[in-house]
């Protein structure tokens, strides 16, 4: 006889999952949600306190040397004490103490309200010595927090200069998409900056589009945050005709496909008549309208007029946007080594390496 007490109106539970209660799958989920999100709440909590204190020892520093006229060497000194005295602790280095200093200078005010506070320390030391001005750093710190970039995702578009890309795309969405201008205008930025893809003067579509999905981590980067890769002269199928889209994206925060087309010359209406019947299809072939709301198109376009696309825009239901890239600029080309010279060099290096082996041998 089992001396298990089993509260009133509760199922005795045995091993083995087919003498679990109906909705237990549920409760598991639902509890191992709440156990996550505790854990991120409290690395979160963690980490704000850290960057305080940083910014806390920082400060004292900082109206010490004001008031006193301290140098560097103190700093130092002030270093090998601190790690005498905290010897199971990291992070009070000389360099680690000058990042605190530093911080403290370009945030005078209590830094607990600041998007900064929120971010990791690589994060911050990332902001401290890649930018010059407040206003910059605080752009790229509330971005960091709002979509979780890492610091590899802060860097890259630290280095292609996002703040300075924050056009928004011409588009139709006030007109096909109403309940949701707001957000799906952030998602498409003008312009776009595919330097990373090597490509000068003279390149084709076709070129392009290579470069892109050999490099399309970088590219998926430069999307920004929520973009899945889901192929490449993708198959459409519409009656017996058979035609092949760019590119197709998922994006998994809103829920849509995404269509982009790439075109080397200037927009014409022709490109965006062509986006919108890819973008129809997609809706009608691929989409699933009980998860997936309406797919986007995007033309991606060296140049653009205007006022041709704002016409060509007006024209067609289907929610597209027409944005533009640039390339590698032409002043850093020659600063590169071109394809032949890297393949002369690896060529060089092979021949050395196996010839040391053999010698060896």
């Amino acid at each position: 006889m089992s001396n298990e007490i089993v509260a009133p109106g509760s199922l005795p539970m045995q091993a083995g999952a087919g003498n679990l209660p109906p909705g237990y799958d549920s409760l598991l989920r639902d509890i191992k949600a709440e156990i996550s999100s505790a854990h991120l709440r409290v690395h979160r909590v963690i980490n704000t306190e850290m960057i305080e204190h940083y910014w806390r020892i920082g400060r004292i520093i900082l109206e010490r040397q004001e008031r006193e006229g301290w140098g560097t060497k103190v700093t130092t000194r002030l270093s090998a004490d601190l790690r005498t005295s905290f010897p199971n602790q990291r992070g009070y280095s000389p360099r680690s103490l000058r990042y605190m200093q530093h911080l403290a200078s370009v945030w005078p005010e209590a830094i607990g309200p600041q998007a900064v506070a929120q971010l990791p320390w690589g994060h911050v030391r990332t902001l401290l010595d890649s930018l010059d001005d407040r206003p910059t750093r605080d752009f790229y710190a509330a971005e960091a927090v709002r979509h979780g970039w890492s610091r590899n995702v802060l860097v890259h578009h630290i280095e292609t200069g996002l703040h300075l890309r924050q056009d928004v795309a011409l588009n139709n969405f006030d007109a096909t998409i109403p309940e949701g201008t707001d957000l799906l205008k952030e998602l498409v930025k003008d312009p776009y900056r595919f330097d990373f893809t090597r490509l000068g003067d003279g390149h084709s579509e076709l070129d392009l589009e290579s470069a892109l999905v050999d490099h399309v981590v970088r590219f998926l980067q430069e999307l920004g945050v929520g973009f899945a890769f889901v192929g490449r002269q993708y198959p459409l199928q519409v009656g017996s005709q058979q035609f092949k889209m760019d590119l197709l994206f998922y994006h998994l925060r809103l829920h849509r496909y995404v269509v982009v087309e790439l075109k080397i010359g200037r927009a014409q209406p022709e490109h965006l008549g062509k986006l919108g019947f890819y973008t129809a299809v997609v809706d009608d072939k691929v989409r699933d309208p009980e998860r997936d709301d309406a797919t986007l198109g995007i033309l991606i376009a060296a140049h653009r007029d205007e006022d041709v696309v704002q016409y060509s825009l007006r024209g067609t239901n289907q929610p597209l946007a027409v944005t533009t890239y640039q390339t590698l600029p032409a002043e850093l080309r020659p600063l590169l080594p071109s394809p032949e010279d890297l393949a002369r060099v690896t060529h060089e290096v092979l021949e050395k390496h196996g010839g040391a082996e053999a010698r060896e041998a």
